[in-house]
């Protein structure tokens, strides 16, 4: 009976935090202007396609998804703090992890959408070739932003209860997504630049960090959020 609660109670946040992003755009258009900003400066910066460009492609990418990614994660728990409806959420029936849960698949979406809709940009600006092993490619994307999102959601929550909460998820998120930024940067590069290895090296790597940051933050939210 609880985790008939549990699931209906995740699919209710996740529906309502889907349509007042669906009426407002807030988080969607800031993400997507940062992204975008990023791949059109780097595209006039760099001028004509070079193997310059071609090693620093896959760094440019994961820079501005994670950028724009931190943008989105600070208005997560945004809509909730000024009418104190996150107390409502985490008391209502069922599970309060399925609040996290919620709020996470909200933003992995979100993410997932921005790198489909940017990525095709970044190749045509930057003139790269499509890969063929796009599949792969999107697997790469997909735990590339489970990593950001299973982290960021989490100290989103923390630094929302916080007078001083942007400056305390920036400075707790960028180090512990060095990891998550560095795999997936690695196992892009070792797709699309020539001579390099096996991706799959890395992939391992992401799904590895992925695991952990899922379990962790399952762990650790009752406790986080009672502080």
């Amino acid at each position: 009976m609880r985790e008939a609660g549990t699931i209906r109670k995740f699919w209710w946040i996740l529906q309502k935090d889907w349509t007042m992003e669906m009426r407002t755009k807030d988080r969607w258009v800031a993400m997507m202007a940062f992204v975008l900003m990023t791949v059109f400066l780097f595209a006039f910066a760099m001028g004509s396609p070079s193997a310059r460009i071609s090693a620093a492609f896959p760094g440019i990418l994961w820079m501005a998804f994670l950028f724009a990614g931190m943008i989105g994660m600070k208005t997560i728990f945004g809509h909730e703090m000024p009418e104190e409806t996150l107390t409502g959420l985490i008391l209502a029936p069922g599970d309060r992890t399925a609040v996290y849960l919620a709020k996470m698949a909200g933003s992995l979406i979100f993410m997932v959408l921005v790198e489909a809709a940017s990525t095709p940009i970044f190749f045509a600006l930057l003139q790269e070739p499509w890969p063929k092993r796009w599949g792969l490619l999107a697997l790469v994307l997909t735990l590339g932003a489970l990593g950001f999102v299973e982290v960021g959601t989490l100290f989103s929550m923390i630094g929302a209860q916080m007078p001083s909460g942007d400056l305390i998820l920036t400075t707790l998120l960028i180090p512990l997504e060095i990891p998550v930024m560095i795999t997936a940067v690695q196992a892009t590069a070792d797709m699309l630049v020539r001579g390099r290895g096996s991706p799959w090296l890395w992939i391992h790597g992401l799904m590895g960090y992925d695991a952990i940051f899922m379990a962790l933050p399952l762990m650790l939210y009752d406790y986080l959020w009672e502080v």
